[in-house]
This record gives structure tokens, sequence and C-alpha cells, in this order.
């Protein structure tokens, strides 16, 4: 299901390491235009020396566009949207291997819901090469915590994800790496139980639109001396099933089409 204009989720991989000034993962395709070209207008040439990227789970354009008030943080923080699609079957670890390799699911090896260690170059890799540090922040057994394991880079693994919120924010302050990862799989986890559209799913999403305003705000407070490319970036879609209930993996819109959001700030010491 292909839409004019709309590129693939892979075109992402590339287009964080050239805003970070690093190589491309070496199974990547191009980057996005979109932001290239924002790159390079913000930093007027120049490239970002921290990136921070929130991954919520699940949050499907759809589900963005019908409920505006409940991102509305995610939108006043940021200033580039992306539209993208993404890949089949629309899983988290076959969608997220796609987003951080640049490749299809035939090259990366997922090709299914598996949680299986991605073995070709992914953007953590062009990072560490370009001797940057990244680090991971995650849940116990998601699929951001095991697929891009055995690599030498930090990984923080939490059974609480406010836990993991507020350890983020402590890292953030202390600045020690180059770019942060911080995955989020509250919307996700409830869609399933409770529907897209359920009470209960439309309160975590909120919680990931004030999540994503706190580290922002740490972000701009403590890393004024560095460019910063920051990025409120998903791994799928969802659709409500029989039963009230959650899911995703289909060939349908409603499952492969997000919206990424994504700014960048300029040093400003």
């Amino acid at each position: 299901m292909a839409e004019q204009n709309r590129m693939m989720i892979e075109s992402i991989a590339a287009a964080l390491c050239y805003a970070a000034g690093a190589e491309f993962p070496k199974e990547s395709c191009p980057p996005n235009p979109l932001i290239t070209e924002y790159v390079d207008q913000a930093f007027q040439g120049g490239k970002a020396d921290r990136l921070f990227l929130y991954n919520p789970d699940a949050v499907a354009e759809w589900v963005v566009d019908k409920y505006p008030g409940l991102v509305e943080k995610v939108k006043s923080e940021t200033e580039l949207q992306v539209p993208l699609q993404t890949e089949m079957p629309s899983v988290t670890p076959v969608c997220f291997a796609s987003f951080y390799t640049g490749a299809k699911p035939i090259v990366h090896g997922i090709t299914k819901y598996e949680k299986k260690l991605i073995t070709i170059d992914t953007v953590f890799d062009a990072l560490i090469r370009a001797g940057k540090k990244p680090v991971i922040l995650a849940q116990h057994d998601c699929s951001m915590a095991t697929i891009f394991r055995e690599r030498p880079m930090d990984y923080f693994i939490f059974d609480d994800i406010e836990e993991e919120i507020a350890f983020a924010a402590e890292l953030l302050m202390k600045d020690e790496y180059d770019a942060y990862f911080v995955y989020d799989y509250s919307y996700d986890h409830v869609m399933h139980r409770r529907g897209p559209e359920g009470l209960d799913s439309l309160a975590q999403l909120k919680c990931n639109d004030a999540a994503f305003e706190m580290l922002m705000t740490v972000v701009k407070r403590h890393w004024k001396k560095h460019n910063v490319f920051a990025g409120f970036a998903m791994d799928h879609g969802c659709h409500e099933i029989d039963g009230g209930l959650g899911s995703h993996g289909l060939d349908m819109k409603e499952d492969l089409f997000i919206r990424h959001f994504y700014q960048a700030i300029p040093k400003s010491e």
C-alpha cells in the first residue's frame, strides 16, 4: 500500500547519521531528504553533536490526527513533521530493525515477529565508528532491548516505564553520551487490551506526550553548548479489532502510515 510522496521508514537511518555527521549504515537506503534539508538549514551546514530519539510504540498517524490535543506538547516541541510508511509485517521488531538499519526486512533478517539479534550494520554501529557514544534505554524483553544488543555501547533496561523516563532525565542532565534512544512501549501495551481509542490507551498517549515534553525541557536546559537533533519517532500504527481490542501487522494504512516529529536546536553557548 504505497502513497505518493510518502517515504519508507528505512530512510530515517541514514538521515539520523547525516544529522550527526556519521557515515550511513552499510546496507541503508538514501537518507530522507526532508530531514537532510532541514538539518542543513537549521545548523547552517553544520551537524548535530547530540541526538535524542524518543521512540513510542504503535502511535498511528490516524490517531495523532484524530486526537491532536493528546500530542500537543510533541507538536509544540518540534517543527518538522515527516510522513512515513513502515514495513510489512507492521510489527515492532521488523519495523524498528528497518528504522535503525535503513534496510528492508529481507536484508536485516527479521521478517516476522521475532526478537533475534540484528547482525548487519545499524545507526548505532555507524555512530560508534564515528567516535560517538550511543545509549539505549528500554524495557525488559522488548525489541529495542534485544535486537540491537552485543555492541560496544551502554544499555539501561527497566521493568517500569516511569522509572525509565526518570532515569532518562537524569542521564540527559549528566550529558555523558552523544546519542540517546529512549523506547516507550506504554501506548502499544494498553492499546492491545483496550483498543487504539480506549480511554486508558489515550491516557497513555498523553503520558507519551508529557514525557517527551519533560525530556525536551531537560535537553534544552542542559545541552545549550551542543547542536541537538531530537525526535518523537514511532515504529508502526495500529487498528481496532473485534471485542474492542487493538492490533497491528496488516497491510493497511492504519498500521503502515506514521508521522515522525523532529526538532533541530542550534547551540546557544
